[in-house]
């Protein structure tokens, strides 16, 4: 009977030691996505403050490691022994945060310069074994600032080292950080989603900054995550990344800060979403002594559809406006962040209605085919994805 009682001991200590393992991610590092003999021409702003982060002795490792120890994950635990572990034992699940695009860019208009800073990411999670993305969570930061003069090189960096390391609001690391922090690992009958088509309508590309009209994919990564970090947000589901311009089918190229380079390959999504962005408008609201306050508009179509049998739960126009006010002081009137308050009120507003949520705004913002039916029906297809 003793004999017996220790086998039993033994193999609780076991199972548990074994649940223990397959609910421990390892932090592999900071990366940048896509083709390595690219990295420094795509990211040439990121890898200056990367090295002088480095020099300075804050390397991007070390101080993502400070974010993730302040705000640990809630769901599995995290070990932070580094991509040299992975390789020397049974280890399979690593975690990374993966920079995926750099824009930065000035624009005149009147006697003033509107600069956009802006870098988007991804918390990946990942089989370290068989080189596959498990988990993909959208990250995208901006700064938006007018000088009066041109940005200097160093005040770009400046910029970016604010977007890295957080300010007046978190930065990518402590949101990476906080994304982690909630975050789930897939079980067996797990479902993916991607955003795989974003189209942008010439009377609306015309309204982006000049740096989000330069390159290929950029304006569409840009709304492919915007829309990602809000279903993220609202809905609580994962998404897989829009890799246009840094991927070949289904396999994701990525090199790590100490010079590590991977591909790993992307899981064939259960479900699609197609946003198409169709235009901005600006409406005159009202006007005082003080100034005028103007309608922001943003109009768009959403798709979500099943690709295997072709069949669509959503298909549907949406808008939303949100109100800015400019005093009579102000002679010269940037449009852009206006617009992008509004596009990211109608990415939240959609989320949070395919999370659950009921609202009137869904009523007054949608045409199509009984929307509301349609949303239902959609709800139920997002909580599979979770």
């Amino acid at each position: 009977m003793q004999a017996f009682r220790l086998v039993v001991l033994l193999f609780t200590a076991l199972a548990a030691t074994q649940a223990a393992a397959a609910d421990s991610v390892a932090f592999a590092g900071f990366a940048y996505a896509g083709d390595a003999q690219q990295i420094a021409a795509r990211f040439p702003v990121t890898r200056q403050v990367e090295a002088e982060l480095t020099a300075s002795g804050g390397a991007p490792n070390k101080a993502i490691s400070r974010s993730l120890a302040a705000r640990p994950p809630a769901n599995f635990s995290l070990s932070s022994d580094g991509m040299a572990s992975l390789k020397h034992s049974d280890q399979a699940l690593a975690t990374a945060l993966v920079v995926t695009s750099e824009t930065i860019s000035s624009e005149r208009f009147g006697r003033l310069y509107k600069v956009l800073a802006n870098v988007r990411g991804q918390a990946l999670v990942f089989d370290f074994k068989a080189m596959t993305v498990l988990r993909a969570y959208p990250i995208n930061v901006t700064y938006l600032d007018v000088l009066d003069h041109q940005p200097s090189e160093r005040e770009k960096r400046d910029r970016v080292k604010r977007l890295l390391l957080g300010g007046d609001k978190p930065g990518l690391f402590d949101r990476y950080a906080q994304v982690l922090s909630g975050a789930k690992l897939p079980s067996s009958g797990t479902r993916y989603l991607q955003v795989s088509q974003v189209n942008v309508a010439p009377e609306a590309l015309a309204q982006l900054p000049e740096g989000l009209k330069t390159g290929s994919g950029v304006a569409e990564g840009w709304l492919a995550d915007m829309f990602g970090e809000a279903l993220l947000d609202k809905a609580g589901v994962p998404i897989l990344p829009f890799t246009k311009g840094y991927a070949i089918g289904n396999a994701m190229a990525m090199r790590f800060a100490d010079g590590e380079v991977f591909n790993l390959k992307l899981p064939e999504p259960d479900y699609t979403i197609q946003v198409d962005l169709k235009g901005f408008k600006r409406v005159e609201y009202g006007s005082s002594a003080a100034g005028t306050s103007y309608i922001y508009a943003v109009y768009s179509h959403i798709k979500l559809g099943e690709p295997m049998s072709g069949k669509q739960y959503l298909d549907a126009d949406f808008k939303n406006g949100e109100v800015k006010a400019v005093p009579v002081t102000q002679s010269e009137i940037d449009d852009f962040p206006a617009y992008a308050d509004s596009l990211r009120g109608l990415f939240t507003k959609l989320s949070s209605s395919l999370g659950g949520q009921d609202s009137d705004w869904l009523a007054a913002a949608s045409s199509g085919d009984n929307v509301s039916k349609q949303v239902d029906v959609t709800r139920g297809v997002v909580k599979s994805c979770k």
